[in-house]
């Protein structure tokens, strides 16, 4: 595919990372120099220097011939008039922007984004979808990822084993046989700095990240499994009340009423007054999640969670580590800069949540060919959780899985068939419109878009 990428910042030099690893023929287009050089330096793309939004820009950049435009500038108004551009003039079929103010969200203005007014195919909203991974984390402290798929009826866990958890060094076909009512499947794990795809005989051990794809129903008893009893938590402090923050509150808020108590930190004295209008039960103290005598007035040393947000990454992250010395059950905060991932784990803190890569999430499965509907990469890119659908033309239709020559490297670890979730074995056979959540590991994406493509033309 030849994709334009307007904005060379983390989130686009992301995407086009993985999209020229993928043999995309991308080019990227930001109006500083700088920016551009680095990726150009660094990636096997063609680089622009102008303004996203400018007709000459992207003519220049190739837009008469490319097949889909990503705007993720630092402006809203940029990627709308971007995407508004590649349609008039250029009839680029698919286009994507990445919009932040939540005024141009709201569900009464949906019409505005239509091909008769503003032709945008899809809108990604990171504050939306990085309050939502927030949130899920709160539901399910036991997993440092949890992301969920086809229609929030299957679920992705990525779980921390410890000495706690009873199943470490047992063989995982063992599982089944202790646990024949599991609905769980075990499709990666992550140990010693490499990410595999486990066969039978292996055993998970201690210290290992370990990737579960399960029915969501049954989320708790896996994480209670693999060792982790941790509860829902009900006492939240967070520190950062911008778009983020403020998401966040509000529908903790709105989901669990009194049952969860909020309080939020927040250092701008006119930001403060803004959210604590808006919010009607959270308690909002103004001043730094920096101070320990404000941790302490927010309760951080009684929390179940504490919750870093703010923009700043060196303040998150230590933030979180004062509130865990405090005594916070878990810590959680936003890391945007992928600079920082080769310390992260050494400080104690139990989860890291990146927007930069909830956002290519997001954009991904709108890049991928065949009916791939949900994309989730894990371990900075080492992999992928993908939902695809079957149909008629797909290669893996009507075969045993056994007999489906899939790939080592791949596993699918569940199916959902008219709504019912259930997880495949050797004799299972796929059927056309089967929802089905799969592991892949980076290499071998592509191979997966081979086995759920619509019809041979694609390749």
């Amino acid at each position: 595919m030849k994709i334009l990428i307007c904005g060379a910042g983390q989130v686009g030099r992301g995407i086009a990372e993985r999209l020229a690893k993928e043999d995309n023929d991308v080019t990227i287009i930001d109006k500083s120099p700088a920016l551009i050089q680095a990726v150009t330096d660094s990636l096997d793309v063609q680089g622009i220097v102008g303004h996203g939004s400018h007709p000459d820009v992207l003519e220049r950049a190739g837009a008469r011939d490319a097949d889909m435009i990503i705007a993720v500038t630092f402006a809203d108004e940029v990627n709308m008039l971007a995407c508004q551009i590649a349609h008039s003039l250029f009839d680029i079929p698919t286009k994507i922007a990445r919009v932040r103010a939540q005024g141009y969200l709201d569900p009464q203005w949906r019409n505005l984004y239509s091909r008769e007014n503003l032709p945008i195919d899809v809108i990604i909203s990171p504050e939306t979808a990085v309050g939502e991974m927030v949130l899920r984390r709160l539901a399910l402290p036991g997993a440092f990822e949890a992301v969920h798929f086809v229609d929030e009826a299957v679920i992705g866990l990525g779980i921390r084993l410890d000495e706690n958890c009873p199943v470490v060094d047992t063989p995982l076909r063992q599982l089944t046989e202790l646990f024949p009512d599991l609905q769980a499947t075990v499709v990666g794990i992550f140990r010693n700095g490499r990410l595999f795809v486990p066969h039978g005989a292996d055993q998970m051990l201690v210290g290992d990240d370990v990737y579960v794809i399960a029915d969501r129903q049954q989320s708790t008893r896996v994480l209670s499994l693999f060792g982790h009893e941790e509860k829902p938590a009900r006492r939240v402090v967070v520190a950062g009340g911008g778009n983020i923050g403020l998401y966040v509150a509000r529908k903790l808020e709105e989901r669990h009423g009194r049952a969860v108590h909020v309080k939020i930190i927040e250092q701008d004295r006119a930001r403060a007054s803004h959210i604590a209008e808006e919010l009607k039960r959270t308690l909002v103290l103004h001043g730094s999640s920096l101070e320990q005598e404000l941790l302490q007035e927010a309760g951080a040393q009684d929390a179940d969670a504490f919750v870093a947000l703010t923009n700043d990454d060196k303040v998150n992250i230590l933030s979180a580590v004062l509130a865990k010395n405090e005594g916070a059950q878990q810590s959680f905060c936003l890391v945007s800069s992928p600079d920082l991932n080769p310390v992260l784990n050494t400080l104690g803190i139990d989860t890291y949540i990146s927007p930069r890569a909830v956002t290519i999430s997001s954009i991904l499965r709108h890049v991928r060919r065949g009916r791939i509907r949900g994309v989730h990469p894990v371990q900075h890119g080492d992999g992928e959780i993908l939902e695809a659908e079957a149909l008629e033309t797909s290669p893996v239709v009507g075969k045993a899985l056994r007999d489906a020559e899939l790939p080592d490297g791949v596993r699918i670890g569940a199916i959902v068939r008219n709504g019912k979730v259930f997880i495949p074995q050797g004799g299972t056979e796929i059927r056309p419109r089967d929802r089905i959540v799969i592991f892949a590991l980076a290499g071998l994406v592509r191979d997966v878009e081979h086995l759920f493509r619509v019809s041979l033309e694609y390749f």
